[in-house]
């Protein structure tokens, strides 16, 4: 709508000259009971999702909230609405993303936190692994007339429940039994037999089943009951002792 005074152009629903004042057309009739029509503008939400959560998008929250009130104020009701809901639309938006960003910020700090405390975790469980192997395989070899365990199975529990015996001892739970525990694989190697056929010594190797993440030391322990340690390479009787 154009003013026919100063022919500055005016939106169609409005009823007074934005520019001179002009009256343009009927102004609608005061409501004269009831309560007064309000719509919300969520300028003091849109200036908190910009300060608080993202100012890229905070910032239309705050230009459709501005537009409320002077739409009102031109009579332009449902354009008013419009930009009341937009408003809305992008406080939600912004504070969305301000708390998906946090979220994000927060697990790039912890999931490394978390991962080095499952490698340590995995690591003195591998150890403590290797000292209940060398006390078993000793007992093994103090309790049979057989030396050392043929193999690491044979310091496990017994099928069903049975007497322990020389083939699974019962000296070792069913899951270190399986040789792999806490992120760990370990690797019994019988030595040679002497000529009554008794196994007089035994290595044995953890490694992290999956380098780098279930762990990243490696192991090394035989007959002499010392537990030796390399970093990112297999562990051998040539390795420093640890002496934790």
């Amino acid at each position: 709508m154009v003013c026919p005074k100063c022919g500055a152009p005016n939106d169609d629903n409005a009823w007074k000259c934005v520019q001179c004042q002009a009256i343009l057309q009927q102004a609608p009739p005061p409501i004269a009971s009831g309560p007064p029509v309000v719509i919300p503008n969520y300028l003091w939400q849109a200036i908190v999702c910009t300060a608080c959560c993202c100012v890229p998008l905070g910032i239309p929250a705050i230009v459709y909230a501005a537009q409320v009130n002077s739409k009102v104020l031109q009579g332009d009701l449902e354009g008013a609405r419009r930009s009341s809901k937009n408003a809305k639309m992008w406080c939600w938006i912004a504070f969305g993303s301000g708390i998906a960003f946090t979220l994000i910020y927060l697990a790039a700090i912890a999931i490394p936190n978390l991962l080095r405390a499952r490698i340590a975790a995995n690591q003195a469980s591998a150890v403590g692994s290797l000292r209940t192997l060398n006390t078993a395989a000793i007992t093994y070899a103090a309790t049979y007339s057989k030396g050392f365990p043929p193999a690491i199975t044979a310091l496990g529990p017994p099928p069903g429940g049975g007497a322990p015996d020389a083939n699974a001892a019962g000296l070792i739970d069913g899951i270190l039994a399986s040789g792999k525990k806490s992120g760990y694989g370990f690797t019994y190697t019988p030595g040679e037999r002497d000529a009554d056929g008794s196994v007089k010594a035994y290595a044995i190797h953890a490694d992290p089943i999956k380098p780098g993440n279930t762990g990243q030391n490696h192991y090394f322990t035989d007959q002499t009951g010392v537990i030796r340690q390399e970093t990112d390479r297999p562990a051998s009787e040539q390795s420093p002792p640890i002496y934790h």
